[in-house]
């Protein structure tokens, strides 16, 4: 025995001895893993804070040690330094921009190895003045448009900005016709106006944290020429770049603003695509969130007004950081092992790939193959082990993977994964035996049974992995195997006991069947087994098992007996078309017999829907055929969806019915200009199939409008004015982009039409002014859409009525009644109609007292064609002054001739007393004290009395011209209610209301409404007394 050999022998037990008491330790070490890393940090310059801190945090076992550098370079953490470690945190005292700007990384280490972290920038921010030279004033001619060029002072990061109007804090607001660009800071007037002229300066704000600071401008004046009212075309002035690079998740803005008169309304779209539902738009500026690869392409601005158009294109470029695709995880390997690792990223510029291990460089050496994002190990070595780092990087970022490698090395152990002690088989069957000690490197493995070394033959198999197989068991494969493992390191062994049990078998097999849709069956399946084991069915479908408690009812066990394992199928479905297989299983072997179940129903879903041929009304569709699922395909529905609606509709093709044996067809009958969506589903005597996916976006065509615009109205307004209205067609009929309208109009009678055109297709109205129309003059006025492709056709002639002007007439022969102390009733001749200047609406009456101001006299108005009124409200014993006056929707008209009224005296407030009864058959007389109407009082012509049988009942009015009045009553009669009242010429008075009730004999209750109650022998009149006399003051 050589030297080395010794050497062998007696240090690979100790070795062994180390690594197992590592593997079972309770506390396993590793390498250090980031939980926190510095971030980017932007330091505010002058600010308060005298420190900044980047953070670094990894979880490590031992602990992990820290270090941190700067620019590549690492720092000294000396005492007196202004930079010292706070647990791995680096702080920073009194941070400088000269020695402290600049790329920052943790480096993290233990005895497992080493990490560095990303690398984290510390930038310091800054807003310095703007120039104290004064700036130059602007002249410009009223009506033109202006910008004021903010030419911000040196600043880190960027800035947001606003405009002042001759002082703080007088913003100048966004309104379409003004906007500040958020790139540049300058201002644009798109077309000036009076109330421009002032003194305008740049208000610049910077937002650092919780920090902001803002500076403005010296002002520049701006000053005003006369007025060209002169229209003229759009001219887009502020601009977004010609290429805009962004990164994706971001948000992108695009700024577009233009000068024009009248003021340009601005509209973006994207040239190679439609339109996403990412877009925020407010017309100067185009807002994509979280943009994405998608949102690349060529973006267009339009600014419009009636004078023109101008339009300008650039692109947005869509660029993005490294993202992981695959990452490294840790990882155990043998000694002496193989061993590769990859990753992959993604990103624009695409990234490159670099290694580190423990923290330095790793490149191709030796045993070791570094080839961009893989690297290869060959026979591993326990110095392989250590931190790996995975680096993939582009000019917008750095992503970092961190992976631990341990190289092992142990002898065979079987305290894991022993040999199985007990090991059924079935008679005739196989069984399989592993050997899976844990080792390292690999071991050598033999299987003996008993005393017997085993070899590969033809019922006996070794494989390469060490498991032990054996076919065609019998009886006398029983007794003792054993498996001896062996490596450099040592050897170990493991034996179990193979028991031999009767074979499973299938009895009844499942038989193959063909049902419809939603129809019921069971598949049998029966089996015999050892009696000695325990049988089990399970079923599964092209070899997938069936989970019964996920099969929503569709599956159940038809037995519960042991030996039959029949399947029920409930409701079928096309997705229970298959292979089915019913397996019995003990736990030594298995037998298995499989059926094949067809299930027909309506088709599946048509594919690849293409779109071709697009015209403005038609299209071609084309389509693969789909599953006919056994039931042959009969014929294709075609239907289709707009961006205006998102229900899907049957559309009309051509053919009308698609045979199906078709794979295309043409759609008719589209709407011009419109975004469509179209999908195809088939059908067969079973039903209408699933739809097809829909078809990529398209829009058809333009085309001229083929619809007159509707609703056309108009009147009122000022005087000289035509104003004409109509209902805003909807996007649905516009055709084509481009679209207005064109009015025609002329004075009822004459013979030539003016025309205008309005556009923008939700305009709603159109004023023509001219100080040759008259008021309420009539005029024909007809409409028409138009589009770039063309003209529509015109609407039916309508009649509108120019402005109305205010009555010229007044109504005449007034005259006023007075009816009861508060009314009167007012009447007149009308205005003929001849002289009216539009349309009459009705009448106003104005009635003041006597001493008053006409300007205060109150008013009631009529509806319509009515000539008299009837006034309430007015005060007793009072004279009236009454007007009436005609009106339309201009206003009123001049007063008539006012009349005088004089209302009359209010009627007594006393009312009937002493009230009193007498029954003789079917006749009850009631009696009451005379009302006497006072000086200030109307005289009493009258009584009224309301009489109610009972509470339920109609009641009837009695009219009586003294104080007593007979009246009819039932032979049953029991009781009855009574109001009495006095009536005159100032109306009805207040009443008394007394409880009739009709005793043994003949008697008479007597009560005052005003004074104290009458007692009577029978009935005391008191309000204590359940209600015999109730007293109350109501109106009739």
């Amino acid at each position: 025995m050589g030297v080395t050999d010794g050497f062998l022998r007696t240090s690979l037990p100790v070795l062994t001895a180390l690594v197992w008491c590592q593997a079972q330790s309770s506390t396993r070490n590793y390498g250090p893993v980031f939980e926190e890393q510095p971030v980017h940090t932007l330091f505010p310059e002058g600010s308060a804070e005298e420190k900044v801190t980047l953070s670094c945090r990894a979880r490590a076992s031992p602990p992990a040690t820290y270090r941190w550098k700067m620019n590549g370079t690492e720092i000294k953490m000396e005492p007196d330094s202004r930079y010292r470690l706070v647990a791995g945190d680096l702080v920073i005292s009194n941070p400088v921009k000269a020695k402290d700007a600049g790329s920052y990384q943790c480096v993290a280490s233990n005895s497992r190895g080493t990490v560095v972290s990303r690398e984290a920038s510390l930038r310091f921010g800054f807003l310095q003045e703007f120039s104290a030279e004064e700036r130059d004033p602007v002249k410009i001619t009223e009506g033109w448009g202006v910008m004021f060029a903010c030419s911000p002072p040196p600043h880190y990061p960027g800035l947001s900005y606003r405009w002042l109007l001759n002082e703080f804090p007088n913003f100048i607001p966004a309104d379409g016709r003004r906007f500040v660009s958020q790139t540049t800071g300058n201002l644009y007037i798109a077309k000036t106006e009076a109330s421009d002229l002032g003194n305008y300066s740049c208000f610049a704000t910077s937002h650092i944290d919780f920090i902001t600071k803002s500076v403005f401008s010296k002002f520049s004046r701006l000053s005003l020429a006369a007025e060209d009212a002169r229209q003229y075309a759009p001219s887009i002035k502020a601009r977004f770049p010609a290429d805009t690079y962004a990164l994706a998740g971001q948000v992108v803005t695009l700024e577009c603003f233009a000068f024009g008169n009248p003021v340009p309304r601005i509209k973006w779209r994207k040239l190679d695509g439609s339109q996403s539902s990412k877009w925020i738009g407010s017309e100067p500026l185009l807002q994509i969130q979280d943009v994405g690869f998608e949102d690349e392409g060529t973006y267009e601005c339009e600014a419009e007004n009636i004078k023109g158009r101008d339009t300008y294109q650039g692109r947005i470029i869509i660029q993005a950081q490294p993202e992981w695709l695959k990452v490294i995880t840790d990882t155990e390997a043998d000694i002496g092992s193989n061993l590769r690792w990859s990753c992959a990223a993604a990103g624009k510029p695409r990234p490159t790939v670099r290694w580190l291990r423990d923290g330095q460089p790793l490149t191709s050496q030796n045993r070791i193959e570094v080839s961009g994002g893989e690297l290869r190990f060959s026979k591993l070595v326990l110095e392989d082990s250590g931190m790996y780092q995975c680096v993939a990087e582009n000019k917008h970022g750095t992503v970092y993977a961190s992976a631990e490698l341990t190289v092992q090395a142990l002898a065979p152990d079987f305290r894991l994964n022993p040999v199985k002690r007990l090991i059924p088989a079935a008679r005739s069957g196989k069984v399989i035996i592993p050997c899976q000690p844990r080792a390292a490197p690999k071991a050598t493995v033999l299987w003996t049974k008993g005393t017997e070394l085993l070899i590969n033959s033809s019922r006996v198999t070794i494989t390469t992995d060490g498991t032990l197989i054996l076919q065609n068991i019998s009886k006398s494969d029983e007794g003792k195997y054993t498996c001896f493992a062996e490596n450099f390191m040592g050897k170990a062994n493991s034996t179990g006991i193979l028991s031999v049990r009767d074979a499973t078998k299938i009895t009844l097999a499942p038989s193959s069947a063909d049902i419809n849709v939603g129809e019921n069956l069971t598949l049998q399946c029966h089996a015999s087994h050892d009696p000695t084991m325990d049988l089990t069915f399970t079923w599964s479908l092209d070899d997938f098992p069936i989970d019964f408690d996920k099969s929503e009812g569709h599956y159940r066990r038809a037995s519960v007996k042991e030996a039959i394992g029949d399947l029920s199928i409930f409701n079928a479905q096309l997705k229970h078309s298959g292979r089915y297989t019913c397996t019995a299983q003990t736990v030594v072997d298995s037998a298995s017999e499989s059926a094949t179940l067809t299930v027909r129903g309506p088709p599946g879903p048509p594919g690849g829907v293409v779109v071709r041929d697009i015209s403005d009304t038609s299209v071609q569709l084309s389509w693969s055929r789909g599953f006919d699922n056994h039931s042959p395909i009969a014929r294709y529905i075609v239907e289709a969806r707009t961006l205006l609606s998102s229900k899907w509709k049957q559309m009309r093709t051509n053919p009308v019915n698609i045979e199906g044996n078709a794979e295309t067809a043409q759609v008719v009958n589209l709407i011009p200009w419109m975004d469509y969506e179209f999908r195809v589903l088939a059908s067969n005597i079973l039903g209408v199939g699933e739809p097809s996916l829909p078809s990529s976006k398209i829009r058809t065509k333009e085309a001229a409008p083929t619809v007159a615009p509707s609703g056309l109205s108009g009147g009122g307004g000022a005087p000289n004015e035509l104003i004409i209205n109509w209902t805003p067609t909807l996007r649905d009929y516009q055709n084509g982009d481009g679209f207005g309208y064109i009015l025609s109009f002329r004075k009822k009678g004459t013979q030539g039409w003016l025309t205008a055109r309005v556009p923008h297709a939700e305009s709603l109205h159109y004023v023509y002014r001219n100080e040759s129309i008259g008021p309420y003059t009539p005029f024909e006025v007809k409409i028409k859409a138009y589009n770039r492709k063309g003209e529509g056709p015109e609407s039916l002639t309508a009649i509108v009525y120019s402005a109305e002007e205010e009555p010229k007439v007044a109504p005449f022969r007034v005259m006023a009644k007075a009816v009861l102390s508060s009314e009167m009733d007012v009447s007149w001749e009308p205005v003929e109609q001849g002289d009216m200047t539009g349309v009459l609406l009705g009448y106003e009456i104005r009635y003041w007292k006597d001493g008053d101001k006409e300007e205060a006299a109150d008013r009631v108005r009529t509806a319509g064609l009515v000539t008299s009124a009837h006034v309430t409200g007015l005060n007793p014993n009072t004279k009236y002054h009454v007007s009436v006056r005609a009106y339309n929707r201009a206003g009123t008209g001049p007063p008539s001739p006012s009349t005088n009224v004089t209302t009359t005296k209010p009627p007594p407030k006393r009312p009937p007393g002493n009230i009193s009864w007498t029954f003789s058959g079917s006749t009850v007389s009631i009696k009451w004290d005379p009302v006497v109407a006072k000086a200030d009082e109307s005289a009493v012509t009258g009584y009224k009395m309301l009489y109610r049988q009972d509470s339920h009942s109609a009641p009837t009015l009695y009219l009586a011209s003294k104080s007593r009045i007979d009246i009819p009553v039932p032979e049953d009669f029991t009781h009855a209610f009574v109001q009495i009242r006095v009536t005159g010429p100032g109306g009805d008075g207040i009443p008394a209301e007394v409880h009739i009730l009709r005793n043994s004999g003949t008697s008479m209750m007597v009560e005052d409404s005003v004074t104290r109650p009458v007692p009577h022998a029978a009935v005391i009149t008191t309000n204590s007394l359940v209600m015999v006399a109730l007293i109350r003051y109501l109106e009739l």
